[in-house]
């Protein structure tokens, strides 16, 4: 025994020392974490599980509110909406506000700016769900609630274009010409959520039924139990309807007509080459060469990046051919003349290089101002890259704040092969920032179908501004117990000789975007989580904080190249997109799929937003005192009947009952019900009793008048008869 013991005590230093070490790691792995607790949860679920029994879900009705006050521009908002984010509200959910407000930026004129005193705004809590008022109730501070759970982009502007003036797609008023309501499979009390309103109550702005529209309910919403509760009549959109990854078409083609958008506020150019104009873009006018609108080129490509060869008839793109180009001739194509306003752009597109090592593609810009009336070219960056035999997507970051062009100025560097050249495609120009990172997933449809449930694959690591390192493990078949699922993760990296970083990791949001490659930005329907490193937050199954240094709480892992480093904790989704969404759109293309990553530092958000100086307070009046400025949560004490609504008024809870077409609830709990047919029985035998009663006393009134008559012919007799007894 002493011997043993004196065997434990001579290693327990050296055991101390290395584990005294930040390279030493801890026995048990740290969980991941599913930020949605396993579970793909629409709003409406959300809304359910907090208690609240909203209208339609998710909408919040004041006292004053009918389902057709929002026809009429007093209940539209101003282009630029005027914001407040309250404190409550989780620093990842407004790092998400933030990046919905750049997707309505570029896809319509609606802006939103801080709110600086304006009368009415907009302030966005944590409340207990996902919900908004319809339209510009005009009551000063307008609340939005994005809870728990609610911090999705497709969420968050779902529920703005509530706040814009939007109903849900399926409460049309033609809405059962497309799909049909299984009213015996919906939970009791939820019926009205499935009501439909007529062409006076709720435009569809003479736009065509959209099943994909990020406004259309689910086909489970409220159901009671495993069967849908919505049919579409076309059965191949059966799983379409409920999309929360972006506006579709039909949503943008609404906002714009409703708010009189000619185009994003942020939206520059976009070009894939269809057209003949090539989008307005000129050929340099000193150059010994051009650039070609060609389907194919000899030496590749074979085919367009847009239409991706499947449209017979179309698929352009433009290409500078430098096999039979002379050394150091130049092919320059400049994009038409845009006007910036913000200072910043990302200029977005498809490169295929089939040329020699030495050829070149360089992007300038030409700036015009009063000085130089014909541009002053300015050299951005030369696009690096071996030749591959693919279409490869670039970012350039543009600061430009003066008129300008785009230009592309290719240039044959020296001798090479006698075929191939350069090649561009879908180029886009808008004011946003661009994505940091690209990791194309090649043979993505394989990876789907092949690859077993609970297998990963991982990005490289990505080293961001702030000197962080991160990656991405994707699950091309889901986690265990999530089959035919894309699960998506993020995780801090770090490698042995890393130093600078503040451990643990304080507030970065890192966003995986799985890109839609549709030819047209403001077109994409791309599908993005975002998690947020909160440098408070323990592991559930430990005392060491999450997004702590991963030299300290990851795993050491080899990369291909054979070096090593350290994968921390990862935090992300079971549910990111389905199999069967993933599918659709142009997610995957060429049988690729391209994941765009970022990382960004939101500290910033953790600050209170500043209050305007001076303010104009709203009205204080009782009648201002609506659901838009109280939590609905005091309505949950509230028992209304017969599929009855709690709202708000007077600042107090008040039932507002079902309506039909020729019947209705009423009562204070809507406990009572009446309808056209009980007033038509009520009102027959009102009449029945009233022209019973007529008939009585016109009966009573002839047996009068008969005795009277009677009477009137006695005494008319005795007089004859005296008359006839005289004599003259």
């Amino acid at each position: 025994m002493a011997g043993k013991k004196s065997g434990c005590v001579f290693f327990l230093p050296i055991l101390c020392l290395l584990c005294g070490s930040s390279l030493c790691l801890p026995t048990a792995k740290i969980s991941d974490l599913d930020v949605d607790g396993g579970r793909d949860l629409d709003i409406f679920d959300i809304n359910n599980e907090a208690g609240l029994n909203l209208v339609e879900g998710d909408i919040v009705l004041d006292e004053k509110q009918t389902r057709n006050s929002i026809i009429g521009d007093e209940y539209k908002w101003p282009k630029t909406i005027p914001y407040y984010m309250e404190d409550d509200l989780e620093i990842n959910a407004k790092g998400v506000i933030l990046k919905a407000f750049e997707q309505y930026r570029l896809k319509s004129c609606i802006d939103f700016k801080p709110w600086s005193g304006e009368e009415n705004y907009i302030s966005i809590f944590k409340g207990n769900g996902c919900f908004s008022s319809v339209g510009n109730r005009r009551v000063g501070k307008q609340r939005l609630s994005i809870g728990t759970n609610c911090d999705r982009i497709a969420t968050i502007e779902h529920e703005f274009l509530h706040a814009l003036g939007f109903w849900h797609e399926q409460s049309r008023s033609d809405r059962d010409d497309y799909v049909r309501i299984m009213w015996d499979r919906i939970l009791d009390g939820r019926e009205h959520n499935f009501n439909t309103y007529n062409d006076t109550t709720s435009s569809s702005l003479g736009v065509p039924y959209d099943y994909g529209s990020m406004m259309h309910y689910s086909k489970n919403a409220f159901r009671n139990g495993s069967e849908p509760t919505i049919v579409t009549k076309i059965p191949a959109f059966s799983d379409v309807i409920g999309q929360r990854m972006e506006f579709s078409d039909s949503d943008l083609l609404k906002l714009h007509r409703l708010y009189n958008c000619t185009q994003g506020s942020t939206f520059l150019d976009s070009c894939d080459f269809e057209r003949e104009n090539i989008c307005g873009m000129v050929q340099g006018h000193d150059d010994k060469a051009d650039w070609i609108r060609v389907t194919s080129a000899a030496g590749g490509p074979d085919m367009d990046y847009s239409n991706n060869g499947k449209c017979t008839g179309s698929g352009y793109f433009m290409h500078f051919n430098t096999g039979i180009a002379d050394s150091g001739d130049t092919a320059t194509l400049e994009s038409r003349i845009v006007h910036p306003k913000r200072g910043f752009q990302c200029l977005q597109f498809f490169y295929y290089n089939s040329a020699g090592p030495s050829d070149t593609l360089k992007i300038h810009v030409r700036e015009f101002d009063g000085t130089n009336p014909n541009g002053t070219l300015r050299f951005i960056t030369t696009i690096d890259g071996h030749p591959q035999e693919l279409w490869q997507l670039h970012h350039v970051s543009l600061d430009v704040k003066t008129k300008f062009r785009v230009v592309f100025q290719g240039t044959k560097g020296g001798s090479g092969s006698a075929a191939g050249g350069l090649s561009l495609d879908d180029i886009n120009l808008s004011e946003t920032s661009c994505p940091e990172f690209i990791w194309r997933v090649k043979n993505f449809s394989h990876l789907m179908e092949n690859t077993p449930t609970n297998k990963s694959i991982f990005s490289p690591p990505f080293t961001s501004k702030q000197g962080y390192t991160f990656q991405m493990q994707l699950y091309p078949n889901g986690v265990e117990g999530y089959p035919n699922e894309l699960s998506a993760y993020s995780h801090l990296v770090a490698r042995e000789e890393d130093t600078g970083q503040t451990w643990p990791c304080p507030w970065k949001q890192m966003t995986m975007m799985l890109m839609d490659q549709h030819p047209h930005i403001q077109k994409r329907m791309s599908n993005q989580r975002s998690v947020t490193t909160d440098p408070t937050m323990k592991a559930s199954d430990s005392d060491q904080f999450f997004w702590d240094d991963p030299r300290k709480v990851g795993v050491e892992v080899t990369d291909t190249d054979g070096s090593k480093y350290f994968r921390g904790p990862g935090a992300g989704t079971a549910v990111f997109l389905t199999h069967l969404r993933a599918r659709s759109r142009d997610f995957i293309k060429g049988g690729d799929a391209i994941f765009l990553l970022t990382m960004e530092d939101v500290s910033h958000l953790t600050e209170s937003q500043p209050l305007p100086p001076t303010t104009s307070k709203p009205p204080t009046t009782s009648q201002s005192t609506t659901a838009a400025t109280v939590d609905p949560s005091v309505c949950n004490n509230v028992e209304c009947q017969n599929g009855g609504v709690c709202v708000i008024d007077a600042a107090k809870p008040a039932c507002r009952c079902v309506v039909g077409k020729d019947w209705w609830y009423y009562g204070e709990n809507c406990q009572h019900r009446g309808s056209i047919k009980d007033k038509t029985t009520l009102a027959l035998a009102s009449s029945l009793s009233v022209l019973g009663a007529m008939l009585i006393l016109t009966a009573v009134s002839v047996v009068c008048m008969k005795k009277k008559y009677k009477k009137g012919i006695t005494d008319n007799s005795l007089v004859m008869g005296n008359v006839s007894n005289v004599r003259l």
